[in-house]
């Protein structure tokens, strides 16, 4: 890590040309009051526009560009990947995260704190995703709960030890908060203003939303088994097989003791197929076992170029 640089702005955008330009000047501007070094990344999410074009007129700036588009998350992961900053900052490339709360932001991590997130206190967005929000925070409380009222703000900032280890894909970068947490990182939230969308085309829709809700899910399986997949898997495998193996049991009984008979009858079959289910359940528990205890690290992303503009 380049001791020199404190701050480390990362920017995912996709299709973002009507807005880059202003993004970057007012984080420029913001991040030169700061008085600390800083270096600006916008990582280009296979963008089809100009984007690319207009970042490479700005300076200094790294632009990441990604071979095509693979999500928010991914995005963030490459460019926080590439940064070298002491602390991290993030934001959303639309213009409706305001750079102008990155001092609110550095002030309020101080040494108890490893994060602090964005709330959107007063969102500008259309009625429909504020209800979704407002659902997808009631079901985070219920499976994660990361102790945040706004997961899907992006505004935030951290310290650069809490992404040792994290790759982010699909939609995770909305349970950062829930998986630091789980790691012993300490959050804080603040309100931050948001501004309406005043360029370009919202990208977020209700196949975002059900991914949304499955990396949650995902998530939540993920906390509890990571490291003990044999847990899940062998517990139900020997439940399954219990009781498959009580039934025939007294299958058998019945049979051998008031002649009851079996060959007209499904229980036999139910019995037999549950019972060897929950074999092959308490198996594919110990393969997983053994799968996470080898396992190595995979990146979901192929990067096209990196492009460096110094001042």
């Amino acid at each position: 890590m380049n001791k020199d640089i404190v701050y480390s702005v990362v920017v995912p955008v996709f299709n973002e040309e009507a807005n880059v330009e202003m993004l970057f000047a007012e984080i420029k501007t913001v991040l030169k009051k700061m008085e600390k070094r800083y270096e600006i990344i916008f990582v280009d999410d296979g963008s089809s526009d100009g984007t690319v074009h207009k970042l490479m007129n700005l300076k200094p700036i790294k632009i990441i560009r990604l071979r095509k588009n693979l999500g928010q998350s991914i995005a963030l992961d490459a460019g926080i990947k590439a940064s070298k900053g002491k602390y991290i900052i993030t934001m959303d490339g639309d213009g409706q995260n305001d750079p102008a709360d990155f001092p609110a932001l550095v002030e309020n991590l101080d040494k108890d704190t490893d994060v602090v997130c964005g709330w959107r206190f007063e969102r500008k967005d259309s009625l429909s995703k504020r209800l979704i929000s407002l659902g997808a925070r009631f079901l985070r409380k219920f499976l994660v709960d990361d102790g945040v009222h706004d997961s899907g703000c992006t505004l935030r900032i951290y310290r650069r030890e809490c992404f040792e280890g994290v790759d982010l894909y699909g939609e995770m970068h909305r349970m950062i908060p829930a998986i630091l947490k789980w790691r012993g990182f300490v959050i804080r939230e603040i309100e931050v203003n948001h501004r309406p969308r005043t360029a370009g085309i919202s990208k977020y829709g209700w196949s975002r939303t059900l991914k949304g809700f499955s990396d949650m899910m995902g998530v939540w399986f993920w906390r509890r088994f990571e490291l003990r997949p044999l847990h899940f898997f062998g517990s139900l495998g020997l439940l399954v097989s219990l009781a498959s193996f009580i039934l025939l049991f007294l299958l058998a009984v019945f049979k051998i003791f008031w002649g009851y008979t079996l060959s007209d009858k499904i229980w036999p079959l139910v019995g037999m197929t549950g019972f060897i289910s929950g074999i092959q359940l308490l198996i594919f528990g110990l393969l997983a076992d053994m799968i996470i205890k080898n396992r190595h690290t995979k990146v979901y992303y192929s990067i096209k170029e990196v492009i460096k503009n110094d001042a």
